[in-house]
């Protein structure tokens, strides 16, 4: 009896992806879960798995993600497959792209959210040998260690605590934070905005000196810890629009998509939910 009602939900899943493909006009997939290393070449498979289906040959994806962050080596690693692949790429937001997601939000040329949607600061997570853990908040508390030290306020706790900190750890951290930013710059003036061609206040064009300062004025803020406080901090389509002056596609009026969205990113949610699943991906060749 189980297994008749998931074949159900299976048949009921792989029939609403086909119509967001139809309404995108595009080839749509899922991902949940964590963004991990080990999952690269598993990623990289389902792709060309994909692409190698001869029903349809489209050059546009759409990537409705839902993940709660991860490695930022990994994301550049997806990045590198998918646009090998498209020469467009959407995402789609139904509940939270947060860290590393929100870093792999930004290689795409459109990204789509609702009211009830969140990106989230890029804070990467860099793995200690035990946990992942935010590169940010350890590098802000040695700057702060290292602050109060220069003004003679350190306590012999701190004290002890910076003589413990391994430098190259510390420098992984930094790296780790450097590649995020330099990340978001690139893929936000090569993508996000390759179309941005003049300014809507004005109508004068906009240069490339603008677009990399744009993309640097939205990185920087993404990672400033001091603006966010906390590392799972949501960051809505308000915040992205009007302070980080990102745009976002809002589906939240439109209620055929979001219809469409919600049908299926709510059934698969609680499927994956139901069976346990740590990371999980969906395309109409694969379940």
């Amino acid at each position: 009896m189980r297994q008749v009602f998931d074949e159900t939900i299976k048949e009921t899943l792989n029939q609403r992806l086909r119509d967001l493909e139809h309404h995108f006009e595009a080839d749509v997939i899922f991902y949940y879960g964590e963004i991990h290393p080990i999952l690269e070449k598993s990623f990289r498979d389902f792709i060309e798995q994909l692409k190698k289906d001869k029903e349809f040959d489209r050059n546009r994806l759409v990537i409705l993600l839902n993940t709660p962050g991860g490695s930022a080596e990994t994301v550049e690693k997806m990045v590198s497959v998918i646009r090998f692949h498209y020469d467009e790429v959407f995402f789609v937001v139904p509940d939270y792209a947060m860290s590393a997601g929100t870093i792999l939000c930004m290689s795409g040329d459109k990204i789509f959210m609702d009211y009830s949607s969140s990106l989230g600061p890029i804070d990467p997570q860099v793995y200690n040998g035990k946990n992942w853990v935010p590169a940010l908040g350890y590098l802000d508390k040695v700057e702060e260690l290292i602050q109060k030290s220069s003004k003679d306020e350190l306590t012999e706790a701190e004290f002890l605590i910076l003589q413990k900190i391994d430098l190259a750890e510390l420098r992984s951290y930094e790296m780790a934070r450097n590649l995020t930013i330099n990340l978001l710059k690139e893929w936000l003036v090569r993508f996000k905005f390759k179309d941005w061609s003049t300014h809507n206040s004005t109508g004068q064009p906009v240069t490339d000196i603008e677009k990399n300062a744009r993309a640097e004025e939205i990185a920087n803020k993404l990672s400033n810890n001091s603006i966010w406080h906390s590392h799972g901090r949501s960051i809505g389509i308000k915040t992205l629009t009007n302070f980080l002056k990102l745009k976002i596609e809002d589906y939240s009026s439109d209620d055929v998509l979001g219809e469409l969205i919600r049908n299926y990113n709510d059934l698969i949610c609680e499927y994956i939910i139901r069976i346990g699943g740590k990371a999980f991906v969906h395309s109409r060749v694969y379940f």
